[in-house]
């Protein structure tokens, strides 16, 4: 897997592209997590080496075309895409995509982004089941706008804590979304409180 210092010096050297490119290529396994490139995408907008608008742009459209693409390759490929990835020995995830989908159903694409690997599956599983392209866009979009919202945020307000938050994405997932959540919103807050107070 890289690390972060990898990831720095190919955002560094590709701008843009390489936070569109990471995103694309993690529905079929880059080595990278997602949250680490958003992350790294506020961090260096933060640090004026992009532009932030731009950034986060191609960052938002890196993540929501990634998913899509697990999306059309579940309505046309089928089962046998789950069955190259039971084949990566992530069959735990595959199930518990499944039960999250049959409890929640539309849902589960919502609580999913906050799930690592499973935010990658259930996009193959609700193309297999063939759920409406509508319906898919609806809330993987929406969520997907605010998730990179988060911790593109986050990249931009304690981009030397990336590896940390990371470790506990990886670990606690919607439990950290929430946490992040709150965090921003109370900065926003205070800041915006500041500004009307001068």
């Amino acid at each position: 897997m890289l690390d972060l210092q990898d990831l720095l010096q190919y955002i560094n050297h590709f701008g843009y592209l390489a936070l569109f490119f990471c995103l694309w290529l993690g529905i079929i396994g880059m080595p990278i997590p997602d949250e680490m490139i958003v992350m790294s995408g506020g961090f260096v907008s933060s640090i004026g080496i992009l532009n932030p608008v731009i950034a986060f742009l191609l960052t938002y459209l890196g993540v929501v075309s990634g998913l899509s693409l697990g999306y059309f390759l579940g309505r046309t490929v089928g089962v046998r895409i789950l069955d190259t990835i039971k084949k990566k020995s992530k069959v735990m995830y595959i199930d518990k995509s499944h039960q999250m989908i049959e409890k929640y159903r539309e849902y589960a694409l919502v609580i999913s982004y906050f799930i690592p690997v499973v935010r990658h599956i259930v996009p193959y599983i609700v193309g297999i089941n063939k759920m409406s392209f509508r319906s898919y866009a609806i809330y993987s979009y929406s969520t997907g706008f605010v998730w990179t919202v988060l911790y593109f945020t986050l990249g931009s307000l304690f981009g030397e804590n990336i590896e940390a938050i990371v470790e506990l994405s990886t670990k606690y997932g919607l439990i950290v979304g929430l946490i992040i959540f709150v965090i921003i919103f109370v900065h926003t807050f205070r800041n915006n409180k500041r500004r009307i107070n001068r």
